[in-house]
C-alpha cells in the first residue's frame, strides 16, 4: 500500500470490496474500472463462482487485485461475499459496492473522509447512461429520496464496526437494508450522504424486468410502505369503476399522476441531485407507481408461495426489524448462514476439530 499512499494519501487506508456471485460476462469496462481502482485502493474481489469460472476471473482481474474464493455460506450469496471480503480487507475504511457501481476519484475521497467520522456511510446512486428503463428506475430513487434516503448498491463501512456487529444475516432478500439495520441495532452511527452521488451502470433490459417483483418484495421489510403500495391498484379500480363520467375519472387519475411527479421532483430538487437526475426523470414517476401497484400484489402472492427465488435459493424474509437485530446479527433459525462471524460457524469449526 505504500505506493498507493504516495499516489493518493487520502485513500491510503481504504479497501474496496467487490462481491460477485456467479459467472460475470467478460466486460472490458468493468475490468478497466477494477484496474483503475487497484492503482488507488486495496481491491478485494470476493468471488462465489465455480472453480472453472473463478480461474477465468483471475485472468480477467490481473495481479493487482486480491481475488478470493468465497467460503462463507448464506442463502443470499452476496452477503457471504461481503462478509468474506470485509474480513479480508487490510484497511479500516471499507467501500462495498456491486459490480455495476462506478466511483470516481472525488467520490472515493469523499466517502473515505466521511468514514473518518462515521461507522457507516450511505451514498446516493444515479444511473448513467440513461436508457429508457434507467429513467424508469430513476423515478424510484427520486421518490425514495423525497421521503428520506434511497438504498444504493454501495456503502462505506468501518471494518472494526462491522466485525463488532457480527456481520449481518444472509437469509434475507433486502440485504442492503439488513446491513444498515444491523449496524444501527448494535449502536453504530449511520450517516446518510444524499449529496455523495455515485454512478451506476444501468442493467440490461431483461435484468431490469426480473427486478420488478423482487424490488416490490423488499417492501415487506417496511410494512407502512407496503400497505400504501398495495392500496394504489384498488384505489385506481374504484375510481375507474364508480366515477362517472369517464372524463371525471380520468381527471382523478391524472391528479394522482401529478402527485407522483411532484413527489419525485421534490427528491430531484433535494441537495445536488439536479446535477445528476434530468428534469424528465420525475415524469417517469407515474409509470413507476403504476408498476409498483401491480408488482406489490404479485409480491404478495410470491410471499404466500414461500418467497422469492434469488440466486438459487428461496428467500421469504425481506429484512429483519431493528428490534429483532438488537441482540444478534443473525436472527432466523435455519437461515443457512455459515460465516466466520456466526456462532453456527464457530460450532462447526469446533466439531471438525
Amino acid at each position: 500500500m505504500s505506493s498507493l499512499a504516495a499516489a493518493s494519501p487520502a485513500l491510503s487506508d481504504v479497501s474496496y470490496v467487490l462481491p460477485i456471485r456467479g459467472p460475470v460476462e467478460v466486460d472490458t469496462q468493468l475490468a478497466a474500472y477494477v484496474a483503475w481502482l487497484s492503482e488507488r485502493v486495496d481491491v478485494v474481489i470476493a468471488d462465489g463462482s465455480t472453480p472453472a469460472v473463478f480461474d477465468s476471473h483471475t485472468r480477467l482481474w490481473g495481479p493487482g487485485v486480491r481475488h478470493l474464493a468465497v467460503t462463507s455460506r448464506c442463502l443470499n450469496g452476496k452477503v457471504a461475499g461481503v462478509v468474506d471480503g470485509v474480513l479480508a480487507a487490510t484497511c479500516e475504511r471499507v467501500v462495498v459496492a456491486d459490480d455495476d457501481v462506478r466511483y470516481d476519484n472525488a467520490a472515493l475521497r469523499e466517502i473515505a473522509a466521511l468514514l473518518d467520522h462515521h461507522d457507516v456511510v450511505r451514498p446516493q446512486n444515479y444511473f448513467s447512461p440513461l436508457s429508457w428503463h434507467a429513467r424508469w428506475d430513476s423515478a424510484r430513487s427520486l421518490v425514495n429520496r423525497a421521503w428520506g434516503q434511497d438504498y444504493p448498491g454501495t456503502v462505506g463501512i468501518r471494518r472494526s464496526s462491522f466485525v463488532e456487529a457480527g456481520g449481518y444475516c444472509g437469509g434475507v432478500l433486502f440485504e442492503n437494508l439488513e446491513l444498515l439495520r444491523t449496524m444501527a441495532a448494535h449502536g453504530h452511527h449511520i450517516h446518510d450522504a444524499p449529496d455523495l452521488l455515485v454512478r451506476r451502470v444501468p442493467p440490461a433490459t431483461r435484468h431490469f424486468a426480473r427486478q420488478r417483483v423482487r424490488q416490490a418484495y423488499d417492501s415487506f421489510a417496511q410494512p407502512g410502505r407496503l400497505v400504501a403500495e398495495l392500496c394504489v391498484l384498488p384505489l385506481i379500480g374504484v375510481v375507474l369503476g364508480r366515477v362517472r363520467p369517464w372524463r371525471s375519472a380520468a381527471a382523478y387519475v391524472a391528479a394522482g399522476a401529478a402527485v407522483a411527479v411532484t413527489v419525485a421532483e421534490r427528491g430531484r430538487r433535494r441537495g445536488q441531485a439536479r446535477r445528476f437526475f434530468p428534469r424528465t426523470g420525475s415524469w417517469w414517476a407515474p409509470v413507476w407507481v403504476a408498476e409498483r401497484s401491480v408488482c406489490s400484489w404479485v409480491a404478495m402472492v410470491t410471499r404466500l408461495r414461500g418467497g422469492v427465488v434469488y440466486g438459487g435459493a428461496r428467500l421469504a424474509t425481506a429484512a429483519h426489524s431493528i428490534r429483532q437485530l438488537d441482540t444478534t446479527s443473525c436472527v432466523g433459525r435455519g437461515c443457512g448462514c455459515r460465516t466466520p462471524l456466526t456462532s453456527e460457524h464457530r460450532q462447526d469449526q469446533r466439531g471438525e476439530a
